[in-house]
């Protein structure tokens, strides 16, 4: 695929950053990229890995004539990054994002942005449980939906800029409002994070059920909720800071929807539990069809194999 940005810079060089780069570097999607995490050791790792082309000691100094700036540091730095890189963007660049939250990053963002610079916020609904500058890898977005946000005045031949960036690294792009991409993320992702978070919690707390047990007989399903429950703790307490009133309805309409199953337990109600049971499963077979999980057995994972 062609040059879409000449000089690209990364502020933060963590999963999706390496990842980013390193696809685009793959692709010849970008002339240059440039990182920078605040991080002295991410920086040395970064370029012992050869992630970017250059690494910069600063943020301003990464995003200085770049045609392309990504934040791809947590939701709540996001305002001090683009307060500094603010007065040395370029005229015509386009600033955007991968954070996990839209309204917020719009709102402390978008004041730092002068009139002369694109910003086009997104969301790239791709990651592992890894985090760091070694987590990241080229094929992160292939076939992985990356959700575009374009704000009050963004210049659509900007937009279609981005999207193309984001198709030639594999992704499959679609745009939404900031509010509604909360809303869809909450009952998506950030919702199960935290119920996630709770189980693994519960597990902790129940000193009946030994250590040795949890792990030796996680194969259950609380396997995949210790998966979920390993995500970057920086990350995702700026997510739900960030996305409190989304997060708190889901979270309400979750509790509801509990007790209506506790109800049933406790009465026997199994019509009702097998009637619940079903339609989630159509759910799950919804997934698999849109081709955003496999219906291997063990989830898809290949065990290593001895020997």
């Amino acid at each position: 695929m062609a040059q879409i940005y000449e000089r690209v810079a990364l502020i933060g060089l963590g999963l999706i950053a390496g990842s980013m780069a390193y696809a685009m570097r793959r692709d010849g999607l970008a002339g240059e990229v440039v990182g920078y995490a605040k991080s002295a050791e991410t920086r040395t790792i970064a370029r012992e890995l050869g992630m970017c082309d250059r690494v910069a000691e600063s943020a301003a100094e990464a995003a200085k004539d770049a045609d392309l700036v990504v934040l791809c540091v947590p939701v709540g730095a996001m305002e001090a990054v683009a307060k500094e890189i603010g007065p040395v963007l370029k005229p015509g660049a386009t600033v955007s994002d991968v954070g996990s939250v839209k309204r917020t990053v719009v709102e402390a963002v978008g004041p730092y942005i002068p009139d002369n610079v694109h910003f086009i916020p997104a969301h790239p609904l791709a990651g592992t449980e890894h985090s760091g500058p070694r987590s990241g890898f080229a094929e992160l977005f292939e076939g992985r939906y990356t959700i575009i946000v374009p704000v009050d005045g963004s210049d659509p031949d900007a937009v279609q800029r981005l999207t193309m960036l984001w198709q030639g690294m594999g992704a499959l792009v679609e745009e939404m409002d900031p509010e509604h991409h909360d809303l869809v993320l909450a009952v998506t992702s950030h919702t199960p994070h935290l119920i996630a978070y709770t189980m693994v919690g519960v597990a902790d707390d129940l000193r009946r059920v030994t250590d040795s047990e949890v792990i030796k007989y996680s194969a259950a399903g609380f396997r995949d909720f210790t998966r979920i429950a390993a995500s970057d703790p920086v990350m995702w307490r700026d997510v739900f800071l960030n996305n409190k009133e989304a997060t708190l309805e889901i979270l309400g309409r979750f509790t509801e929807e509990l007790f209506a199953l506790q109800r049933a337990i406790r009465q026997g109600d199994g019509d009702h539990l097998h009637d619940y049971f079903t339609r989630t499963r159509a759910i799950r077979r919804g997934i698999i069809e849109a081709g955003q999980d496999t219906d291997a057995p063990d989830f898809g994972r290949v065990k290593a194999r001895k020997g």
